[in-house]
């Protein structure tokens, strides 16, 4: 390809809108455009990134044993209100109807579809296992679209469906697209993280993501140096921790607390620490309203939380009018003592004596509350949020955390979507049983970014060979001198001859804008024709490396080549 036929947009100033690195990069090199929040245009540096990705996920996948095909995106809304996902996505779905007043979905995910294709279509246990996977575009109204491709309304997926006769066989296929998962992210350059992951709106007994490390990502994962353990933020259990405190039941006292709502502003009006406080949170869950109770210095975990009471959608914090109905006091002031709805307290509360809580009095507290004595949770649970330090779950040793960009999700769905569409089989013995299934995910256009967070420097892009748009670019110092063009045009078409996918820089541009544009867009090999090129000698630079060296015209040639062909 060359340089002045190829639409590169490049901008030197960084996008106002974009806030982390990878979305800034993207746009700054030409990759995508913005059409709508969370709905962006592929270029063709951001195409060719996009389909090398694709081709990657295809080949491992058809490598596991799974068979591609490809759904429509707009669907109907039965199978989806024949599973009770209808309502479980809520507003993250788009949702419309036809012209004849029937209601239609764009597709979020497409369990339902696929199950209903297997019910129509396998006839025999002998079909059994079957995986399918499709590519292709979902669409989920996020509220608060943000980071470019990593948070979008409009994304590409690869989403796979295993069907198996038993538990044994989805342990099989389970195992399969973890190990092609491995390859994949591998393949991709990524350095990424296995951890153990709440299944969501998805079901299932079981999953596991795959999340790169990055600062900017929107998870958190918990993981153990010691033993190996790792965990996602909703998922990662966490282990009560001993605090000392005062012995003995001591007589409840109310006590005045004027305008202190915080646990940072109770811990400075009494002068104490923030354990001997316990703190009570108000939620809508559903159609109901619940409290929760966690440590003065303890976080809540919502997504804990929500699984425990079994709630649909979302919980959402009480409205501050329903807290005052509730409590009969103005916000910060809640607390358990004569609360008359459900109220749920992490096991760090149960182990807490003499402490302190909301009165559900304006400005008011308790202190010295001990349970039993003066008010009974509805029930005891892990509800709080781990912290880097705390105990592993698995070997007690101390916990570390960071924050990750999820790339992939595999899921044991079990029987959740085939027995509520009624996909069964005939055994051999004539019984009809189950199919049990597995779901497997991978965000397509977040890898993208997910990589370009990983690759990148103060010059721009570093992708690896494999995903980058072109691997090799040719760079004529001065396309107005004919010798160094014509040397410029040998070696781009050797390298096209050799199978390298080589652009070469024709424009009549100073060296120096050519230079900055090939790092910005991230081509790992660069090939300079300048001043020597009478000689026979050429700059050689990888992307990855800070200096250049000089080869002659068949040692850059052969250099690209097998690097390139290592690499890829």
């Amino acid at each position: 390809m060359r340089m002045t036929n190829l639409l590169v947009p490049t901008l030197r100033e960084v996008p106002a809108e974009a806030e982390i690195k990878s979305h800034q990069l993207m746009l700054r090199a030409g990759y995508i455009r913005k059409i709508a929040a969370g709905i962006y245009s592929y270029l063709p540096l951001g195409m060719r990134t996009l389909k090398k990705v694709e081709n990657i996920v295809r080949e491992e996948m058809d490598r596991a044993g799974a068979q591609e095909l490809l759904m429509p995106a707009l669907l109907p809304a039965e199978v989806y209100q024949e599973s009770g996902r209808w309502e479980v996505f809520g507003d993250s779905m788009f949702k419309l109807k036809d012209r004849n007043d029937r209601d239609f979905c764009l597709g979020p995910t497409h369990e339902e579809p696929f199950t209903k294709l297997c019910l129509n279509e396998v006839r025999s246990y002998k079909e059994y296992p079957i995986t399918l996977y499709q590519i292709q575009t979902k669409y989920r109204d996020e509220g608060r679209p943000r980071f470019g491709l990593i948070r979008g309304r409009e994304f590409i997926m690869k989403d796979a469906y295993s069907f198996d006769l038993d538990e044994i066989g989805l342990d099989n296929s389970y195992k399969k697209m973890y190990n092609a998962y491995c390859r994949i992210f591998e393949r991709l350059g990524l350095d990424f993280t296995i951890v153990d992951a709440d299944s969501g709106a998805m079901g299932g007994s079981g999953s596991q993501e795959f999340m790169v490390k990055s600062p900017v990502g929107e998870d958190g994962i918990a993981y153990c140096e010691a033993c190996g353990y790792a965990a996602n933020y909703e998922k990662a259990a966490a282990i009560p921790t001993e605090k000392d405190f005062v012995e003995g039941e001591l007589s409840l006292e109310k006590i005045k607390t004027p305008d202190v709502h915080t646990i940072e502003e109770l811990v400075s009006f009494m002068d104490s620490e923030p354990y001997v406080f316990a703190k009570t949170i108000i939620y809508k869950a559903d159609d109901k309203y619940i409290a929760a109770m966690v440590r003065g210095d303890r976080e809540i975990n919502e997504v804990k939380l929500k699984n425990l009471v079994g709630a649909v959608d979302d919980l959402e914090l009480a409205e501050p009018s329903v807290v005052r109905e509730i409590t009969k006091a103005q916000v910060g002031f809640a607390g358990p003592i004569g609360l008359d709805i459900p109220v749920f307290a992490d096991f760090e509360v149960q182990n807490m004596k003499n402490f302190i809580v909301g009165a559900n009095e304006t400005d008011y507290h308790y202190k010295n509350v001990n349970i039993g004595r003066d008010f009974e949770p509805t029930a005891f649970a892990d509800i709080r949020v781990i912290e880097e330090g705390d105990a592993c779950p698995i070997c007690k040793k101390p916990i570390k955390t960071v924050q990750g960009i999820e790339v992939g999700h595999i899921f044991k769905l079990g029987t959740k979507y085939s027995k509520a569409l009624g996909l069964t089989y005939q055994s051999e013995t004539g019984e009809a049983k189950t199919v049990v299934m597995g779901c497997y995910g991978i965000g397509v256009t977040r890898c993208i970014s997910a990589a370009i967070e990983q690759g990148n420097d103060e010059n721009g892009i570093v992708l690896p060979v494999s995903i980058a748009p072109f691997e090799a670019v040719v760079v004529p110092v001065n396309a107005k001198d004919d010798e160094q063009l014509a040397l410029a045009e040998k070696i781009y078409n050797s390298l096209l001859d050799k199978g390298v996918e080589a652009l070469i820089d024709d424009r009549q541009e100073r060296a120096g804008v050519k230079f900055k544009d090939a790092d910005l867009i991230g081509i790992p090999v660069r090939i300079v024709v300048g001043k020597k090129c009478g000689e026979g000698i050429v700059e050689y630079k990888l992307r990855t490396e800070e200096n250049s060296v000089e080869n002659t015209v068949e040692e850059a040639i052969s250099n690209a080549e097998e690097y390139i062909r290592s690499n890829k």
